[in-house]
């Protein structure tokens, strides 16, 4: 059976033990750094979107797939794009038709 890894303690030597002047002389972090106490507000992860995207599952032929991927990083976001331009397209040539 492993043993377990040996503990390492740092000696805090150098670290002086705060007095009641220290305390007394220390600033708050809310006052000191705003941004610091907003971004802990805030949480982990990414802020959440107005308008998130939906998961979707779909088939899509291999070779646009393939194509898509061939133009890089963000090739989801370009098929994404796409696709909104020809819902646009649609609705432009129904309400013509109208």
């Amino acid at each position: 059976m492993a043993s377990k890894p040996k503990k390492r303690i740092v000696p805090d030597d150098d670290i002086p033990e705060m007095s009641a002047a220290d305390f007394a002389a220390a600033k708050s972090l809310k006052s000191n750094m705003p941004a610091v106490m907003e971004a802990m507000k805030r949480g982990r992860g990414r802020p959440k979107s107005e308008s998130p995207k939906e998961r979707v599952s779909l088939r899509i032929n291999p070779k646009i797939v393939a194509a898509y991927k061939a133009t890089g990083k963000g090739w989801q976001s370009r098929m994404n794009e796409v696709l909104e331009d020809g819902l646009a397209r649609r609705k432009k040539r129904q309400s013509h038709a109208a």
